[in-house]
């Protein structure tokens, strides 16, 4: 598509940009249960709105320019840091998502281990359970160190003893979840990070789920095992804002238990003729908007109104496990802690069941091994629970009337 040689007007700019958002999900309506956390509060979208707005055309990557994006900065990192009990002499910063907070940390474990225990980084690898993030992976090609998942064991979790049996004289970096995305259940954070710390190595509980998550559940007596800073042998967090924090994207924070260790993150170059470049993250130019929107919706809810929100999403999440344990064929895989729920069935196609769900325009997440379906709960989807549970019924029903995933998409 060239670029065209005049311009549209307006009207008709937007009613192509309209024609085309016609085929997104339709997450407004409660229909996805992915990649966006919507609170369904028009308030909380005001702010946000207002925010992004104020902050359109600013750049990030500079903030002696725009000192209040430096100072939102570190007030976004200080109170992700109280909720995860940082100790002082930890710090951070932002990055641009979960992946981008994981890339940082495996590189300044990388680095850590080359300055103070001699490991080559061509030589060094990390060791997590196969139900991390993806993007520990992604890290571990990108920063060209040996990447080493461990399988999970019945019950979802890490298996301690097979990922202690791989850590090696040349391990960098040991991984947890708190809580895993795949199915929402906690790895055991104690033991492994207790593993890690024995051994002299970096450990990251991953909290990019569960940062703005566990905390809350914590205050409302909910019982949580540990998983923050308060054991020591934790050395790294990755906390998304961006998800239950309910900023827009792409908002994330990176923790180190020793701030000095954040010097490791970043790309310093003189050798240039525009003078010094320093960045601690991938990025150059950063969006101001997503940084303004963290800080905003942050302050606006506050502890109380974090609160109020986890207490009625758990609630709703409720209902959806009551109604999906209700349905014979259908069961909760592992012991999920929060508003995630990924669901099975030992005696039907879960995926006929989704490309059913599909057509009542649901957006399910698939996932393997073993198959089954997986839902990211948020406040808005209290509305929906019933419509939902219906038309889940209905398609258990008539999962036999699906023509298959390959056969939709060939």
């Amino acid at each position: 598509m060239p670029l065209p040689d005049h311009g549209m007007n307006r009207d008709e700019l937007f009613e192509q940009v309209s024609q085309r958002k016609s085929a997104d999900a339709k997450w407004e309506q409660g229909r996805t249960f992915s990649l966006i956390y919507p609170t369904g509060r028009q308030d909380v979208d005001d702010v946000l709105m207002e925010a992004n707005r104020l902050y359109l055309y600013e750049n990030a990557l500079n903030p002696i320019r725009f000192p209040s994006l430096g100072q939102m900065e570190l007030d976004i990192v200080e109170m992700t840091g109280a909720l995860v009990n940082l100790p002082t002499a930890g710090g951070g910063t932002m990055a641009s998502g979960g992946s981008e907070s994981i890339l940082m940390s495996v590189l300044v474990n990388r680095d850590r281990a080359q300055r103070d225990r001699g490991i080559e980084p061509a030589k060094g690898n990390i060791v997590y359970p196969t139900s991390a993030h993806a993007a520990f992976a992604k890290a571990a090609h990108y920063l060209e160190l040996e990447a080493r998942p461990i399988p999970i064991k019945a019950d979802f979790t890490a298996d301690v003893d097979a990922m202690a049996d791989a850590i090696d004289d040349n391990t960098v970096l040991v991984m947890g979840s708190a809580y895993g995305y795949p199915h929402g259940v906690m790895d055991p954070i104690e033991d492994l990070s207790n593993l890690a710390l024995e051994r002299g190595i970096g450990f990251h509980s991953d909290t990019c789920v569960g940062a703005f998550v566990l905390p809350f559940l914590e205050r409302l007596g909910y019982d949580i095992p540990p998983y923050d800073f308060r054991l020591p042998g934790v050395t790294e967090m990755s906390c998304d804002v961006h998800k239950y924090g309910y900023a827009t994207k792409g908002a994330s924070v990176i923790l180190h238990r020793n701030s000095e260790w954040i010097g490791l993150q970043y790309f310093l170059y003189t050798s240039w003729p525009s003078g010094l470049y320093g960045t601690p993250t991938v990025a150059g130019a950063r969006p101001a908007g997503p940084i303004a929107a963290a800080w905003s919706v942050m302050n606006y809810l506050g502890m109380d109104g974090y609160l109020e929100l986890m207490r009625g999403l758990m609630a709703t999440t409720k209902k959806f496990r009551d109604g999906i344990e209700a349905i014979p064929q259908l069961r909760i895989m592992g012991n999920p802690i929060g508003p995630l729920l990924t669901f099975t069935s030992d005696e039907i196609d879960t995926y006929a069941v989704c490309d059913l769900m599909d057509d009542r325009g649901w957006n399910l997440d698939r996932n393997t091994n073993p198959n089954g379906l997986h839902m990211m709960i948020s406040p808005l989807h209290e509305k929906y629970v019933e419509e939902f549970l219906v038309d889940l019924r209905w398609a258990v029903a008539n999962h036999g009337e699906s023509r298959g995933i390959e056969a939709r998409y060939n």
